[in-house]
């Protein structure tokens, strides 16, 4: 989302590269980080093209007016077909980890679930994230036995390419910043993400093919979608 320690390029710098073309923009652009994905997470990103908006839209994420659903591609299958779960967690070095309730520095998480398909041996969940803590649904998922593939952090006994895990952040809504409606904005799993059946409700067409990222990614820099 932002540069990192090893200088990659960063999804705010290259909103800004596209604003100062597509608008033909001189000097200094801005494009404010409202909110973050993990660097192996893909899925919709919402960037403030003003400093006010940035300013509304923080807000909204803060006090939880922004709606949040993920899917997610998991080992094995949750207990439940739906349910929620709440856990307390902290800051635990780069990551998170679970902890009891009154820790200093602990915090409730809380998100809730549904099945959406299941095969062999990994299930796909959607996810609607109450709260918005550090790698919050990995643990989550990770804590009631089921890790998401490719999250090898959180106990996933299996590595996807490039690093990436299956986990992708499938629709936001939120307020509009100045105007009086809500916007609600929706990514496609992308071809070759590791769910292969079919979704009824995806009638859109993919944005992207997860073996052109990687390819791309290993020509030029080190980004996620």
């Amino acid at each position: 989302m932002q540069r990192d320690r090893a200088h990659r390029t960063s999804l705010a710098q290259m909103a800004k590269q596209w604003l100062k073309e597509r608008y033909n923009k001189p000097g200094r652009v801005f494009a404010g980080v409202v909110h973050r994905l993990d660097g192996p997470v893909a899925g919709v990103v919402v960037l403030a093209r003003t400093s006010k908006a940035a300013g509304r839209l923080s807000d909204q994420f803060r006090t939880g007016r922004v709606e949040k659903y993920y899917h997610a591609v998991v080992q094995g299958a949750p207990p439940d077909s739906k349910g929620r779960l709440t856990h307390h967690m902290m800051r635990h070095g780069r990551g998170s980890r679970l902890a009891e309730a009154g820790i200093a520095g602990s915090q409730e998480a809380a998100l809730s679930y549904r099945l959406l398909g299941r095969d062999e041996s990994a299930s796909l969940l959607e996810i609607i994230l109450e709260t918005g803590r550090k790698h919050q649904i990995r643990l989550q998922l990770a804590g009631i036995g089921c890790p998401i593939v490719g999250d090898r952090s959180y106990g996933a006994d299996q590595i996807l390419p490039g690093g990436c895990i299956a986990l992708m952040a499938r629709r936001l809504a939120f307020d509009h910043p100045t105007r009086a409606h809500r916007l609600t904005f929706e990514c496609p799993l992308p071809v070759g993400w590791p769910w292969s059946k079919p979704l009824k409700e995806d009638t859109h067409q993919p944005l992207w093919r997860i073996e052109d990222y990687l390819k791309d990614s290993a020509e030029k820099t080190d980004f996620m979608i």
